[in-house]
């Protein structure tokens, strides 16, 4: 709100000459297509879900990326990683759902609820004694796509007429919706106080210069990675090496510590490596 009171609303149209050359520069990006299309897919067989996989592919392809230091300010491959990864994690979703009957997000959450009320049983033999709805269902999936590329190109100029509200209209607008959604969790008014106190946090961390999306995926995936801990401390009954027990969870472990230390052994590399050419240079 704070940058965009300045902004007063103005004219959009979509041309058709942008979108050709918008679609020029997508094979150029095909390594940051490939890169959230695996965050995406693994956060939606996790389940994680599309929030954080679209803060994963945002935040890797700043990071991989040449231009990460414009993202945020029209780069193209900014948009590209995130909407990406959260397409990805929506399809995916569907994959436990089918094979195991977990959900792995609220839509397939859905979609679950609508099998049960149908009498069609998720799971492996699902696929045996319905394979004509589960394959129709894949296909939908791809006209799917089809249909909301046309709607998109399409109605993008009515979407677009949203830049022409004035920014002092829609920033209440938007703290009210915000307001409403914290309220109906579980009808209080502390989840609405507390909502507040983490936009002024918000706020604060981006004024000083700390990054939003780890803060976003440990709010997310926090409370299922603590629950997912503890079981597996029940179970191992306090043996951590539990985590390392066969290749798929080693790996996955194995990585994270990798990422976890990462900055750190970069921090200790360029303060040290840098030493050596100060001394030559004196």
């Amino acid at each position: 709100m704070e940058d965009g009171l300045k902004f007063n609303g103005a004219a959009a149209k979509l041309r058709m000459d942008a979108v050709i050359r918008t679609w020029k520069q997508l094979p150029r990006m095909w390594l940051t297509f490939l890169r959230s299309c695996i965050v995406g897919c693994w956060m939606g067989i996790t389940p994680g879900g599309a929030t954080p996989a679209s803060f994963m592919g945002y935040g890797l392809a700043k990071r991989f990326s040449r231009n990460g230091n414009n993202f945020g300010k029209g780069e193209l491959e900014g948009v590209v990683a995130p909407e990406t990864a959260a397409h990805a994690a929506g399809t995916a979703a569907l994959l436990p759902m089918l094979t195991l009957g977990i959900p792995g997000s609220p839509t397939a959450a859905v979609l679950l609820g609508g099998l049960l009320i149908w009498g069609l049983q998720p799971g492996p033999l699902l696929f045996v004694e319905n394979p004509d709805f589960v394959w129709g269902l894949i296909a939908s999936m791809y006209l799917g796509n089809v249909i909301g590329l046309v709607l998109v190109l399409t109605c993008v100029p009515l979407f677009a007429a949203i830049l022409r509200v004035p920014f002092s209209i829609i920033a209440p607008a938007i703290v009210v919706i915000c307001a409403i959604g914290a309220f109906t969790v579980n009808n209080s008014m502390f989840d609405v106080w507390m909502m507040l106190a983490f936009g002024v946090m918000g706020y604060l961390f981006t004024k000083l210069g700390y990054p939003l999306p780890p803060l976003v995926l440990a709010l997310v995936l926090g409370d299922q990675a603590e629950s997912s801990f503890r079981q597996a401390m029940l179970i191992s009954q306090g043996n951590v090496t539990v985590f390392w027990s066969n290749w798929l969870s080693g790996s996955i472990m194995t990585l994270g510590v990798i990422l976890a230390i990462w900055p750190a052994f970069q921090m200790l590399r360029s303060r040290f490596g840098s030493r050596p050419a100060i001394a030559r240079t004196t």
